[in-house]
């Protein structure tokens, strides 16, 4: 991926969205800060050696096996795994082995999910076609991959994401296509859905997430054939997972069994700011949309930068100012906490690169700051969340 940076000068306005970010590999929208306040160290605590992970590694017979299998009312503590096919594809045996390389690491933090995002294409923010490409993995191996996280005992969700690199960004992104037959829009997405609604049947994977973050088609009547005829393929549960701006500014209406937020919220605070300034931001957010629990909201996407000023853009993937682990591990520390105080299903971690290991620290003059596998302060923030004592919102969760 090219490596873009853009500051936009206009202040963020709820609906409108001239301010934001998108994750994973299609193209983030960067947002408007405030100067970075915090002359914040930009190196690990001291004694702790960069490169090496935290997070403990099972081993043995138990390497591959989640210790508290999720059930119904559980929290779903996970990560998002994002996956294109390389140039060189990898072979199917290399495919497998990396999925137990993410699983036994994902034990060792705690984790019971596992969500694999993939990319889809289509050909402008107009265009009624929308297809696989050449970074597209395949239905049978997907489904090989979720097979591993299931045997593991992990709880698995398929989630298909729009790439951007067609929709002319920034000004086009997912959020903003306007088709011009949407009726051919909707046949086109079935015809490419249902190989893998097929895939995440015999996967027995838990979710397919039916759509990420496309606010313009939200409430359009096309949506009930379409999820109707996902859920005669698929038995699990049928998801929409929406950007941050439009949960918070009005009702998302889409005719899914579960809604989850893709969870970015800027909060205008110093890199020294403590964890409950953040989960006051936060919840400063959430309130607009309902106060008190949200059992029934999922955070299917977070993540922050580890660098100073991230506070101010925290989905920015591409600006790479000053390495601040603290930042990070802070964030997820905030994150953890209001998942946990308003009675929410669980969180997902943007993300980690399927074909990256784990265990590596990530590569700062290259990695994108928003990797957070093998930063050791942001991973034991993570197993402190995995491993909490929250039981979850329980199954009787009204909104």
């Amino acid at each position: 991926m090219a490596v873009l940076t853009l500051v936009l000068g206009t202040p963020f306005v709820l609906g409108d969205h001239p301010v934001r970010w998108e994750s994973g590999s299609a193209l983030p929208r960067i947002v408007t800060g405030d100067p970075v306040e915090s002359a914040t160290p930009t190196t690990e605590d001291p004694g702790v050696s960069p490169p090496a992970s935290t997070a403990p590694q099972p081993s043995g017979t138990d390497a591959l096996q989640v210790a508290k299998p999720w059930k119904k009312g559980m929290p779903q503590w996970g990560v998002q795994f994002y996956w294109e096919e390389e140039k060189d594809k990898r072979s199917d045996t290399f495919i497998e082995k990396q999925a137990r390389k993410h699983a036994e690491y994902l034990i060792g933090l705690g984790a019971n999910s596992v969500s694999v995002s993939f990319p889809f294409f289509t050909e402008g923010t107009t265009s009624n076609v929308l297809t696989a490409g050449a970074k597209t993995p395949s239905p049978e191996r997907l489904q090989r991959v979720l097979k591993v996280f299931k045997d593991a005992g992990f709880r698995t969700t398929l989630r298909p994401i729009m790439d951007e690199a067609a929709l002319n960004p920034p000004a086009g992104w997912r959020g903003n296509i306007e088709p011009a037959s949407r009726s051919a829009w909707f046949t086109s997405y079935e015809g490419f859905l249902t190989p893998y609604l097929k895939a995440a049947e015999r996967a027995e994977a838990t979710t397919f997430v039916i759509a990420t973050e496309l606010n313009s088609m939200e409430g359009d009547p096309g949506w009930a054939a379409l999820v109707a005829s996902a859920e005669k393929t698929f038995s699990g549960e049928v998801a929409y997972d929406a950007n941050w701006d439009n949960y918070v500014s009005g009702r998302i209406n889409m005719p899914v069994s579960h809604l989850g937020v893709d969870a970015y919220f800027p909060v205008k605070v110093a890199d020294t700011a403590p964890v409950q300034t953040l989960v006051d931001g936060w919840n400063d957010w959430l309130d607009k949309k309902a106060t008190g629990p949200l059992p029934n909201i999922t955070i299917s996407e977070t993540g922050i930068g580890a660098m100073n000023g991230a506070y101010h853009a925290p989905g920015d993937f591409y600006t790479k100012n000053a390495v601040n682990p603290k930042v990070q591990a802070n964030w997820y520390k905030a994150a953890c906490q209001v998942v946990q105080e308003r009675k929410m299903q669980g969180v997902y971690w943007w993300s980690i690169w399927f074909d990256d290991d784990p265990n590596d620290a990530p590569d700062d003059k290259v990695a994108s700051r928003l990797d957070f596998a093998g930063r050791p302060l942001t991973e034991k923030a993570i197993k402190s969340c995995f491993n909490s004592a929250y039981a979850g919102p329980g199954t009787q969760t009204t909104n």
